[in-house]
């Protein structure tokens, strides 16, 4: 069961890398969504936040623990703040986490956040760090490194075409 854990934050973790790289690179959907939300939205928020995802990220992958309980806070504050646009109906058409301008918050950027905040507290608990357990992988890991890969494609998509998708199909 770690192992899917492990794999579960291994993928949340590089898609928080991913998605503060699109904030600093494109801080405009971010600004507006946290614009509408009430909340601070000042030239460097959005970068600022991206940088903090960045970090949490790669040091969640590398050491575990601690940081896999920091990215899980930043995960279930993501969670919180889908949640409240959702509940309140704000008018947001991007959530601002991949720096796309069509891509607002949904029921499953909801749960995708609620489960890697749980995975993130997971890993603190267990003291794990997902990189490490590259080493008990087959071929130095390279195989699991490509799953995980494909895994943070597949969030992706489901974080960012699937709704585009369903809005199309109504």
């Amino acid at each position: 069961m770690l192992d899917v854990l492990e794999a579960w934050f291994f993928i949340a973790a590089a898609l928080l890398v991913l998605s503060g790289g699109s904030k600093i690179v494109d801080p405009a959907p971010t600004r507006g969504a946290l614009a509408a939300a009430g909340l601070p939205a000042g030239a460097w928020t959005a970068p600022t936040l991206g940088g903090i995802e960045i970090i949490a990220g790669i040091a969640a992958i590398v050491y575990g623990s601690w940081a896999a309980a920091l990215a899980g806070l930043i995960y279930a504050g993501f969670a919180a703040f889908v949640v409240y646009a959702l509940v309140r109906r704000l008018p947001i058409q991007s959530c601002g986490c991949f720096g796309r301008s069509d891509t607002p918050p949904t029921w499953i950027h909801f749960g995708f956040n609620l489960v890697s905040a749980g995975a993130g507290f997971g890993l603190a608990v267990t003291g794990s760090a997902p990189f490490a357990l590259l080493a008990d992988q087959p071929l130095t890991g390279i195989p699991y490194l490509a799953f995980v890969g494909l895994g943070v494609a597949v969030v992706y998509l489901l974080l960012t075409e699937l709704p585009r998708l369903r809005a199309a199909t109504r």
